[in-house]
């Protein structure tokens, strides 16, 4: 074997975009992923691994708003072929979820973005970092 040759360590994608889903660091699992609502910490707390070299961007809104939309106009269509509700309805339930769901949904979302960057060093991740 060549002694210039390095071992990577293999990262599971599907583990690193679950603990980012659930806002954890995509390395260790056990520090939080966010210092504020959508900002991500600069390394992990836990185990020290940098987490700021994300490139996240609008990729997160993006997911949220179609699988909200997807939501929110099948649920429309439903209403509207069962209950033949009144127009003000939609406006008074629909909008207010068109704001909530996105908002709620963000965090998670991009963490899991996060975690997939990382599990595929992208960016720079895996490149002087702890492995």
């Amino acid at each position: 074997m060549d002694s210039k040759a390095r071992t990577i360590e293999h990262r599971s994608v599907g583990q690193a975009m679950w603990r980012g889903t659930l806002c954890k660091c995509p390395h260790c699992g056990q520090g939080s992923m966010f210092r504020a609502y959508l900002k991500v910490a600069d390394h992990c707390d836990a185990c020290g691994e940098q987490l700021d070299l994300h490139r996240a961007d609008d990729f997160p809104p993006y997911i949220a708003i179609m699988i909200v939309g997807h939501i929110l106009v099948g649920l429309m269509l439903h209403m509207d072929m069962v209950w033949h509700v009144d127009p003000l309805t939609y406006l008074y339930t629909m909008v207010p979820l068109a704001v909530i769901l996105p908002l709620a949904m963000l965090p998670s979302i991009k963490g899991a973005i996060v975690g997939l960057q990382w599990a595929n060093r992208m960016y720079g991740f895996g490149t002087g970092q702890i492995d």
